[in-house]
């Protein structure tokens, strides 16, 4: 019998799993691998952003909210989860910006937060793990802190030396950025919407794009072809409620412009003790023949 591999995604909040790359991972468990999803916090902090679900109840019960949705996610796109139980540290806005909040998961030192994610992989014991850059995708405290937590982790889980007691050691074969809000895949969008004589939301946010901060396109070494699993991956994203208003341009761009023009999902490759050729495909690539099956 063939193993299944297995796949680990390391986000800072639910919702994020939602929001970057739920198609793949969609695709990878209807191929009949195993995919798992960590959480870093509970997502305790976060602004309700949909109207619709800006209620005192909501409010008053939102860390419990947030959980069901998380587990409403997690059942639409069949995956496994997993929370490390750290709180949210909050997105601080100002100037100044006020500090972070005490014990929040962005001030937790790295030495007792990093074997947490440790026990987690060596339990899980995932081929390929995916977390955001080191600028977190987006400067969010926890984004950040979660990239430096799994990026420690990866490197640590195989060594037998490091985090004695959090398991038998495991060790990764492949690490990945997830690079999901590229400046080129924006203006494709925007391009395709204006073709098909539609409003485009991107015209502010591109006409906006700060000067200084270019594009990661350029970074990419991986783009996954998922666009049968775009549906799956809306679903899971209105799962989260609180956090996705229905109306908004998470949801501008038709599927059928979508798969056209963008029919993919990308990541980076920075981690690989398996022979990887790029540009790729598959985020399994060289795994399937180091492998035994």
């Amino acid at each position: 019998m063939s193993e299944k591999l297995r796949l680990m995604a390391v986000h800072a909040h639910p919702d994020d799993e939602s929001s970057k790359g739920a198609a793949t991972m969609a695709k990878y468990v209807a191929d009949g691998h195993e995919v798992m999803v960590v959480t870093c916090t509970g997502g305790e902090r976060g602004d309700i952003l949909n109207p619709a679900m800006d209620r005192p109840e909501i409010t008053a019960d939102i860390p419990a909210v947030r959980r069901r949705e998380m587990a409403k996610a997690a059942e639409i796109l069949g995956i496994e989860h997993r929370w490390l139980g750290f709180v949210d540290s909050g997105l601080p806005e100002g100037d100044p910006k006020p500090p972070l909040p005490e014990g929040c998961f962005a001030l937790v030192p790295l030495e007792e937060s990093v074997p947490t994610l440790v026990r987690a992989i060596r339990e899980f014991r995932p081929h390929v793990v995916i977390t955001y850059d080191e600028n977190g995708g987006y400067p969010h405290p926890d984004h950040i802190r979660c990239h430096e937590v799994s990026v420690a982790a990866f490197d640590a889980a195989g060594d037998p030396d490091l985090h004695q007691g959090e398991g038998e050691p495991w060790t990764p074969l492949k690490l990945y950025y997830s690079h999901g809000f590229s400046r080129a895949r924006l203006v494709a969008m925007h391009e395709a919407l204006l073709a098909a004589g539609l409003e485009s939301p991107y015209e502010e946010w591109l006409a906006n794009w700060p000067a200084d901060r270019g594009d990661i396109a350029h970074r990419v070494t991986t783009r996954v072809e998922c666009a049968d699993y775009f549906e799956t991956r809306d679903a899971a994203l209105l799962a989260h409620a609180t956090q996705i208003d229905p109306t908004s341009r998470w949801f501008a761009v038709p599927l059928d412009i979508q798969r056209s023009v963008w029919p993919y999902e990308e990541y980076e490759l920075v981690r690989s003790l398996v022979d990887s050729t790029l540009p790729e495909d598959d985020l399994f690539s060289g795994i399937h023949e180091k492998v035994s099956l």
